[in-house]
């Protein structure tokens, strides 16, 4: 069975979290939200973004990357980020997988990165730029594993709605 895991670290802007917990609960994804966070969980502009999908969702909530990082030991971790060098469509992603985003103003630690340089991946974009939002970058890696995996338990034909 496939386990898609979407993971925010020390996430700074409640309007990002709530549109990335939107489609944690659209996917099936579980939501991963790693401490500090720039923000209450009940913050108003949170749950207006994640609109009535709060029920729907799986959060686990860490102390910080430390304790994200241990509880996950030996799970198959991806980290995003600008600085890493392979792609994130390059990658196979295996049916159980952590897709790891860092905050908004700073990313993820460089030296998480490098010490796991297969395990980082980017988006291609244009050079002079600085980066994507942060709840657009979830929904490109997370539709890119559920593409690979075929959309498992998800409407893949079309819907019309008037």
């Amino acid at each position: 069975m496939a386990n898609l895991n979407l993971v925010l670290v020390e996430p700074e802007i409640p309007q990002n979290t709530g549109n990335v917990a939107r489609t944690c609960a659209v996917t099936g994804a579980s939501l991963h939200l790693v401490k500090p966070m720039g923000f209450e969980i009940d913050d108003k502009k949170l749950k207006r973004a994640g609109l009535d999908y709060w029920d729907k969702l799986d959060i686990f909530y860490y102390e910080g990357l430390n304790d994200f990082l241990e509880k996950t030991k030996g799970e198959n971790l991806y980290f995003f980020s600008t600085k890493a060098t392979v792609v994130h469509s390059d990658i196979i992603y295996p049916k159980r997988c952590f897709l790891v985003f860092g905050k908004e103003t700073a990313g993820l630690p460089k030296k998480l990165i490098e010490n796991n340089p297969e395990n980082s991946v980017r988006i291609p974009m244009k050079d002079e730029l600085r980066c994507l939002n942060l709840s657009n970058s979830v929904a490109i890696g997370a539709y890119e594993v559920l593409r690979q995996w075929g959309y498992p338990d998800l409407t893949n034909h079309p819907t019309i709605r008037y």
